[in-house]
């Protein structure tokens, strides 16, 4: 498929979304609108959304080339089953609560909880957590259309991560949660379809049936899903499964980006059958993103196909474009081209919106605002809107410079690195309900946990005799936290247990 049909493609997509938003935000582009969605959202349309926001294009690319690695294949699923628990902990234990406060930012049960300092260190952690988080999903999919697209004109790298977040500011700044609940579904739909239609070429290509396709992964050397042998390592079973539901509760439990979209529905009911649904979709769909990783290799073995290398290194996520755009027609190069744009933008325009509304809920305070609806109240939260674009534009700049790793490795280590925090603040104020802590010591607790951890990560060699420290990194981080904050508690007044 050449550059300038790509690019067409991009265009006309694009323009779609920036039509819906225009028909979607006609009666409204005030703040509760943007921050709240009105409280009117439909949790089967929240629930199918969110799809989108949760796989991202690390799922769609990422994922897949890992299964080529030896010592990885199928084990990703190890982690998705934790997944799946840690959201059902989610549905029953977290959103009760925050519907009980009625929250607009989930990190305001922190203030009411533990103080001021402790309740602006966890918005904090999730600015930082969820800018850097999103700008590496970003970089993944601007990296591949600067490949396959805009080398071919000579437009600078800089210049096409700037054309991306341009185009996701012209479709949400006016509607924000409103805008996202529709276009995240309709990115959905793009990227679930994109998903079985791959599937359904690539076994075409190879002329396998369904069946045939099954039992070719299943007897492949690609398929090995659950790692018993060694704990010492990271792909073992119980370290996968403990990391998933601890990622889990804190990447979605604890951030406001998910979360903002389960507060936008009527009720808690709505809420919950949003998760469950949510769940059993996010499992389903993770089975096929990894049969289409066995498949792709298969392809790309029997076709002679090398692994694309940048800059003298081999990149198992160029691996799927590089099929899709260079060996395949082009009805599924279109296809993966959807599915691929979908599931990155959705996860962008959603991460953007909920770093606008954490910042001017948490720290500028406009849900306290009589007249937040005021149009120069409104002005405040498009520039905002702005800063955080201009701010993952220059994350991803320093992430192109450095980056020598696969995208969904850095994101989780990242993630186990800053999210510790977070899952430690929110475990002592669940748990701990007679004590409250010494607020403004907080932050260096905060700060002094991941700290350790890298130390703990770094030298864990020789501390605990060849233990590699993989996803359960979280626990450990949010274990020292919680120490920590016990370490500066103090008796809880009536009025701070929650």
């Amino acid at each position: 498929m050449t550059p300038i049909t790509i690019l067409i493609i991009i265009v006309i997509y694009f323009g779609l979304l920036i039509l819906i938003s225009n028909i979607v935000t006609k009666k409204s582009t005030d703040n509760d609108t943007f921050f709240k969605a009105n409280k009117n959202s439909k949790w089967y349309l929240v629930a199918f959304g969110m799809i989108g926001t949760a796989l991202s294009g690390v799922t769609f690319i990422s994922v897949p080339g890992e299964v080529g690695n030896p010592d990885i294949q199928f084990k990703y699923f190890q982690f998705i089953i934790g997944n799946a628990l840690g959201f059902l902990i989610i549905a029953n234990v977290l959103l009760p609560l925050y519907y009980r406060m009625n929250l607009t930012s989930i990190y305001s049960y922190i203030e009411q909880r533990l103080g001021i300092v402790s309740y602006k260190t966890a918005a904090s952690i999730f600015l930082i957590s969820r800018t850097i988080g999103s700008a590496f999903r970003l970089y993944l999919v601007v990296i591949v259309l600067q490949r396959y697209v805009f080398d071919a004109f000579n437009v600078p790298f800089a210049l096409t991560v700037l054309i991306s977040l341009g185009l996701i500011f012209a479709y949400t700044y006016r509607g924000g949660l409103k805008t996202i609940i529709i276009t995240d579904t309709l990115q959905t739909f793009f990227l679930v379809s994109s998903v079985f239609l791959t599937i359904f070429f690539i076994c075409q290509s190879l002329d396998l049936s369904t069946i045939q396709a099954f039992e070719t992964v299943k007897n492949s050397n690609y398929s090995k899903i659950f790692f018993f042998e060694d704990y010492l390592k990271g792909t073992y079973f119980w370290k996968q499964i403990l990391g998933g539901i601890f990622v889990t509760i804190a990447m979605v439990g604890l951030d406001q980006d998910l979360m903002q979209k389960n507060l936008s529905c009527a009720t808690i009911g709505e809420a919950q059958k949003n998760m469950y649904t949510f769940t059993g979709i996010f499992v389903l769909i993770n089975i096929f993103f990894l049969s289409v990783g066995a498949l792709l290799y298969l392809f790309a073995e029997k076709n002679g196909i090398e692994i694309p290398m940048v800059d003298g290194v081999a990149r198992t996520d160029l691996l799927f474009p590089e099929i899709a755009f260079n060996h395949l027609t082009i009805v599924p190069a279109v296809i993966f081209l959807l599915g691929l744009t979908a599931a990155t933008f959705a996860t962008t325009d959603s991460a953007l919106t909920a770093l606008t509304t954490s910042f001017c809920v948490d720290f500028l305070g406009m849900d306290k605002t009589e007249n937040q609806n005021k149009p120069n109240i409104v002005r405040t939260r498009h520039w905002v809107h702005i800063g955080f674009s201009l701010l993952m534009f220059l994350v991803i700049i320093i992430f192109y410079a450095v980056n020598d790793a696969s995208v969904v490795k850095m994101i989780f280590k990242v993630a186990s690195y800053t999210y510790g925090p977070l899952l430690g603040l929110y475990a002592f104020g669940l748990f701990m309900k007679t004590k409250t802590v010494h607020d403004k010591l907080v932050p260096f607790i905060c700060l002094l946990s991941p700290a350790i951890c890298f130390l703990i990560s770094s030298y864990s060699v020789e501390l605990f005799g060849d233990y590699t420290f993989d996803n359960e990194l979280i626990i450990v981080n949010g274990l020292i936290t919680f120490i920590g904050l016990l370490l500066i508690s103090k008796p809880a007044t009536e009025n701070t247990r929650y």
